[in-house]
């Protein structure tokens, strides 16, 4: 169950061309509430996102916070207590901190990443280490949350069409990459609160220890206003892992059953 929540966080991650202008899909108050199931049918744990209104070195910012912990019997012998933040501009939707802090059945980390965008530069502040280091950076980088938030605006579906390979600038662990992901298009699926026309996507990720292929995630996002995260199948070396949402508040729109 390593990186189990990990693995959540960065599967709600989406990349599709963006402008500033329009209105926000999110606000202030909106929360999620995600149960996780290991293979199936033990409960492994659970998860919230929130957005928040803060100010950040005299910038309107959205402070989103990101939790994720063990539950049940899986925590006597695998504990995990993740915690990441992110602080987004509320005009531009970039990320100017980041923060890291997990532990992870004893694999802890504890950082904290300044961005100038001004400057393509990121100050990696790694707490546990007691080290600071300035990196470069590319034009246009997100960190692992502030990318579905930044992006879950624009996800213009009429230009979208299934087979699309969609791709974002991230920052992660003292590493720019390319995260891509492909579109794979509309599916009605059941959640707790009804069947929802969702949007169905598939990240790609690194085939080793912990995935079995590199297109072993897949997510399906609300096909409405909202864009909010329904549901996340995992593939895993051994076994699978599920994330589906629970519970809600503070939408910022109307949200769309199609039967109760």
């Amino acid at each position: 169950m390593k990186y189990s929540i990990v693995i959540f966080l960065f599967a709600i991650t989406l990349g599709v061309k963006v402008s500033a202008q329009k209105e926000s899909a999110f606000q202030e108050g909106e929360w999620f509430k995600f149960d996780m199931n290991y293979s199936g049918f033990l409960k492994a744990g659970e998860a919230t996102l929130e957005v928040k209104s803060k100010v950040y070195e005299g910038k309107p910012v959205f402070h989103v916070v990101g939790k994720g912990w063990t539950t049940g019997a899986i925590k006597w012998f695998f504990k995990v207590d993740d915690r990441y933040e992110t602080y987004i501009d509320k005009s531009t939707y970039a990320p100017y901190k980041f923060v890291r802090k997990i532990d992870e059945g004893g694999h802890t980390k504890n950082i904290e990443i300044e961005f100038d965008h001004d400057n393509n530069k990121a100050l990696v502040h790694n707490k546990k280490n007691k080290t600071k280091k300035e990196m470069d950076i590319t034009a246009d980088v997100q960190d692992m949350v502030s990318t579905y938030y930044y992006f879950r605006n624009e996800i213009d579906v009429d230009n979208l069409k299934a087979g699309d390979e969609l791709k974002v600038n991230m920052f992660f662990d003292e590493e720019n990459y390319v995260f891509k992901l492909k579109y794979l298009g509309v599916e009605n699926i059941d959640t707790d609160f009804g069947k929802m026309a969702a949007l169905k996507f598939r990240p790609y990720v690194m085939a080793g220890r912990v995935f079995k292929e590199e297109e072993s995630l897949t997510l399906w996002v609300s096909n409405d206003k909202n864009r909010m995260p329904l549901k996340i199948q995992a593939d895993l070396a051994v076994g699978s892992l599920r994330a589906d949402l629970s519970a809600f508040k503070g939408l910022k729109y109307p949200l769309k059953i199609i039967v109760k």
